[in-house]
């Protein structure tokens, strides 16, 4: 009997947005942003993980962002666009996640800050090297990815149940 692999959660804070005194939800990427996406992207792909599902927020930055970090992918995931990712508190994202049907072995979530870097530090029970520390000094930046895994199923996610085994941002 072989032993399962863990389960792995990707979170991709979105690009930088171009500021506004306009709708917050519809901010697009700003110049920078647009650069630094595909970058994520590699990002992401170098990884090896083959995303079985991306849940990405309803909000323009997120999906602008997602739109020019999937085609560095071998594979694009099946998306699902989901308006409780943008503006959720902490408790929201672990329900969002906690819903995930268990044949999904590995999924992306494209979404803000500060929900992004909540759940990254909350799941993170445990943390390869200086990862935990280094995440946090940094304040999860644009651009910036989390890897994480865990065993069991997606109901069992919960505070301190993963492990964080990569922390990205473009700039490093």
């Amino acid at each position: 009997m072989s032993v399962e692999e863990p389960r792995k959660i990707v979170l991709l804070r979105h690009a930088k947005a171009e500021w506004s005194d306009g709708d917050d939800h519809e901010r697009p990427l700003a110049e920078r942003g647009r650069k630094d996406a595909p970058t994520a992207g590699r990002k992401l792909a170098q990884t090896g993980i083959p995303f079985d599902l991306a849940l990405c927020s309803t909000a323009a930055r997120t999906r602008e962002t997602w739109k020019l970090a999937v085609p560095e992918l071998a594979e694009r995931p099946r998306t699902v666009y989901e308006e409780r990712i943008y503006e959720a508190s902490l408790g929201e994202l672990i329900a969002l996640l906690n819903e995930t049907q268990d044949d999904v072995r590995n999924l992306v979530l494209i979404g803000h800050n500060p929900g992004v870097h909540a759940l990254a530090d909350a799941l993170a029970g445990e943390a390869d090297a200086d990862l935990l520390p280094r995440m946090n000094r940094s304040g999860f930046p644009t651009s910036a990815l989390a890897v994480l895994t865990f065993d069991g199923s997606w109901k069992s996610v919960e505070h301190g149940v993963a492990r964080l085994v990569d922390f990205w941002t473009p700039n490093a």
